[in-house]
């Protein structure tokens, strides 16, 4: 039978894990393991681990790496067929781990599935981070099945199909651990936010598929590291967007991109100053001048990329979901061309 490990990258978030490791272990089947990676954490995570979880097995790293450096050195240590990283402030309902691994079992050419992503506060309405499955648009900007930008929907079973999506969320994200590996796991460069995105992108331009599982659900609490208005969240998701879609994106979507974003984004900088928040309109500035000095590197890693490439990633909106949103979208099944496109490999 495949191995299985529940890895839980951890960073000072003692209250998350007593809070919600204890929904994992009860609900996770005894077949699977359960492991926390600590990030360097200078809280009491280790002692409450030891005292309270004696069965969950602990990786300790050095210091913080980040998300992307933290879950990539976790995984070189353990030795699964499959990998489920998931959050500290996720709680897991009975049930929720089958099947995201009857999926991979029976798809040999999906590299990642996810559960349908609801909130922990509002548990009848779709959470941010993921939703039922991820999209983004000509210009890079992500959303979800039930989240468009920052308007969420309430779930009404309106996105229970199983299905292809171009990304899922990295709050709880169940992989094949050899294609993480052969794809070179996340970029470490971008330490935290869109590194799920940008690896969702690379295992496409590899051949392989990223599906939605919402038969499968777990809730999301968010937030838990950095909350959404934190300037380094702002720094981090512009940054690393940048250099997602220099990397990864075909030459036309990129020239496209190149042209127009910086006018997007000086918008967004300029509505931060607007609003008071001067500390967003300078993440802003920030993110364009290290995604302008990582060209270099970004050119090296996009030349790698396009020469490795065997399919192209499909599930691109090939409009504006920021244009779409200023003009009264909020809901996923407003957008047509892709919220009638039911059709599955899998199921003809």
């Amino acid at each position: 039978m495949a191995t299985t490990k529940i890895v839980i990258l951890n960073w000072n978030g003692a209250q998350h894990l007593a809070r919600f490791l204890p929904s994992v272990v009860r609900n996770t089947p005894s077949w699977a393991g359960i492991v926390v990676a600590d990030n360097g954490s200078t809280d009491d995570s280790l002692e409450l681990l030891s005292n309270r979880f004696p069965t969950v097995e602990t990786i300790c790293l050095e210091k913080n790496y980040g998300f992307a450096g933290g879950y990539n050195r976790a995984l070189e240590r353990i030795e699964a067929d499959y990998a489920v990283l998931l959050n500290s402030d996720v709680e897991t309902p009975e049930g929720w781990l089958e099947p995201l691994i009857a999926t991979l079992e029976a798809m040999p050419d999906v590299a990642a599935v996810a559960p349908k992503l609801l909130s922990v506060a509002e548990p009848d309405r779709f959470e941010y981070a993921g939703a039922a499955g991820g999209y983004i648009d000509y210009l890079g900007y992500p959303f979800c099945r039930g989240r468009i930008l920052g308007a969420t929907e309430r779930d009404e079973g309106q996105y229970d199909d199983a299905r292809d999506v171009f990304w899922v969320s990295g709050a709880a994200f169940c992989c094949r651990l050899e294609a993480f590996r052969r794809t070179g796991g996340f970029d470490e460069t971008f330490f935290a936010h869109m590194e799920e995105i940008d690896l969702c992108w690379r295992m496409q331009l590899a051949g392989m598929r990223i599906r939605i599982e919402p038969r499968s659900r777990v809730y999301h609490l968010g937030g838990g590291t950095l909350p959404t208005s934190s300037p380094a969240k702002l720094f981090y998701n512009h940054r690393n967007n940048l250099a997602m879609i220099f990397k990864c994106a075909p030459t036309r979507q990129r020239i496209t991109a190149a042209l127009l974003r910086p006018l997007c984004d000086l918008a967004a900088a300029l509505s931060y100053l607007a609003a008071g928040n001067g500390a967003g309109f300078i993440s802003v500035v920030r993110a364009w001048r290290d995604f302008i000095a990582s060209h270099k590197r970004l050119s090296a890693a996009r030349r790698t990329l396009r020469a490795q490439r065997t399919a192209e990633a499909g599930h691109i909106y090939k409009g504006s979901v920021v244009v779409r949103y200023l003009f009264g979208t909020r809901r996923f099944s407003s957008i047509k061309s892709l919220a009638d496109d039911a059709k599955d490999p899998c199921c003809p």
